[in-house]
């Protein structure tokens, strides 16, 4: 894997917001990988909360200016970048002041989800892979973790699908034991139909609840990682259904099962 290209993008990760499975495995995968000589690139979006003068944000003019189309309104894109501390390893951060200014995460003071969750979850998608166009730097592995990411490989086989920077690109989704109450915005599928205009693509997401995202990102995967111990059946089930390859929880060794992992699928059809 020693000079591979693989792109993590997630929801959450650790130094800048608090440590979770998710946050911590997303930031031990790239740290690993980073170590093996892999070139490493990690997304997340710029959450409110995020101290950006103790962590060194700062906004990379040349990449940022853009506008992305979310429900038929422009939406300013902002880039911000950082480097995590002894790991010389750069961070870029998905930003928007009307998505990502808030003081929260994902919910409000009543424990309550946004309800521009889906647009936020789009937004950060769609500034992931315009971003990573302007750098032009085509990833071997997409790996994905997290729900608010989750979106992102329906957009690379759909929206993007013709973009030669990620036709060889092989889509990694890692699933984990987090889900939230409820659904997102029922208007998602309308949202996401604004860009697709393929009703059978997002059937999937018609009930925006937390299981349902993630079917979206695994039919839309070529391989799966179970990044908790437990994962709920209903997704396992599906994984089956869908005869998609799949690494099991790692607690031991996640540093060379995940590169072998991603070695393996790179090996497919070449």
């Amino acid at each position: 894997m020693k000079d591979k290209r693989v792109l993590f993008v997630s929801s959450e990760v650790v130094p800048y917001l608090p440590e979770t499975e998710l946050s911590s495995t997303a930031f031990l995968a790239a740290k690993n990988a980073h170590s093996k000589g892999v070139q490493t690139r990690i997304f997340m979006p710029r959450f409110g909360v995020i101290n950006e003068r103790r962590h060194q944000l700062h906004e990379v003019i040349r990449l940022s200016g853009m506008n992305l189309v979310v429900n038929d309104v422009d939406m300013p894109l902002i880039i911000k970048v950082a480097s995590i501390p002894k790991e010389r390893m750069q961070v870029y951060f998905i930003d928007n002041e009307e998505y990502f200014k808030r003081k929260a995460v994902y919910t409000d003071e009543d424990d309550q989800l946004f309800s521009d969750n889906d647009e936020r979850a789009i937004f950060f998608a769609k500034g992931v892979v315009e971003t990573v166009k302007k750098l032009n730097w085509a990833p071997d592995i997409i790996h994905v973790h997290g729900w608010m990411a989750s979106l992102l490989p329906l957009y690379l086989r759909e929206f993007y699908k013709e973009e030669p920077l990620f036709i060889e690109s092989k889509i990694v989704t890692s699933l984990y034991d987090n889900s939230f109450e409820g659904n997102l915005n029922t208007d998602l599928t309308a949202k996401i139909n604004f860009d697709l205009e393929s009703d059978k693509k997002i059937a999937t997401l018609k009930t925006p609840n937390h299981t349902n995202i993630l079917k979206s990102a695994i039919e839309n995967s070529d391989a799966i990682i179970y990044g908790s111990e437990t994962i709920a059946e209903e997704l396992t089930s599906f994984i089956d259904e869908n005869e998609t390859p799949v690494l099991e929880y790692q607690e031991e060794n996640l540093k060379e099962d995940y590169l072998n992992f991603y070695a393996d699928l790179l090996s497919i059809n070449q």
